[in-house]
């Protein structure tokens, strides 16, 4: 499925969107969230869930996923080099158990049944997935041996963009933003957290 969308970065797909310092990239993911991995290669667009992505390093930012060898959008990323990394909210659960349940190779009108809608940033070719709280487009480091013994795809950060509502300053306000923009965190089958109160040690 091609994504047909160009749209700038105040569309309204992403009207509260705006930049993250890559020094602050690793903040978007070190709460441990559920995450939506999506890519394109040769004209097809998807997208899935996994649970188990981890940031790596700061300078450049770098990060980890982990990609099962039976998913096509790890052929597609494998195909393109190139891949996006998103933080999916409360209020998309239904969406992620769906796009990380279901297969392209099996239904080809996947994203559209999942109720996703995509989105492009200018200068980056790739289906971002609207509606997120945080999106983060990396560049494959190649590592044959990683990718085939471990499933483990290493990612180095090249643009970031964070919900202002959730996300400003370099860290997140999960405590005062509205409770439907909370990360997921998964932990099996159906069983999903939103993440919790914020404490102060």
């Amino acid at each position: 499925m091609a994504c047909p969308y160009r749209c700038p970065v105040r569309s309204r797909y992403a009207p509260h969107l705006a930049p993250v310092d890559l020094a602050k990239a690793y903040r978007l993911l070190n709460h441990g969230p559920t995450v939506l991995v999506s890519a394109r290669h040769q004209a097809v667009d998807n997208v899935m869930a996994a649970a188990w992505c981890c940031a790596l390093d700061f300078e450049p930012p770098k990060l980890t996923v982990v990609l099962d060898k039976a998913t096509r959008t790890r052929a597609l990323i494998e195909g393109s080099g190139l891949f996006a990394i998103q933080v999916p909210t409360v209020a998309q659960l239904q969406l992620t158990q769906a796009v990380g349940n279901a297969s392209l190779a099996d239904d080809p009108a996947k994203l559209s049944h999942a109720g996703v809608e995509l989105f492009a940033m200018e200068g980056h070719d790739l289906p971002l997935v609207a509606g997120c709280s945080a999106w983060l487009v990396c560049r494959l480091i190649s590592e044959p041996h990683n990718q085939q013994a471990y499933d483990l795809f290493i990612g180095e950060v090249i643009a970031a963009w964070a919900d202002q509502r959730v996300f400003r300053d370099g860290r997140w306000h999960f405590e005062t933003a509205d409770p439907s923009l909370r990360s997921l965190h998964h932990v099996a089958g159906g069983h999903y957290y939103a993440i919790g109160e914020a404490l102060k040690a």
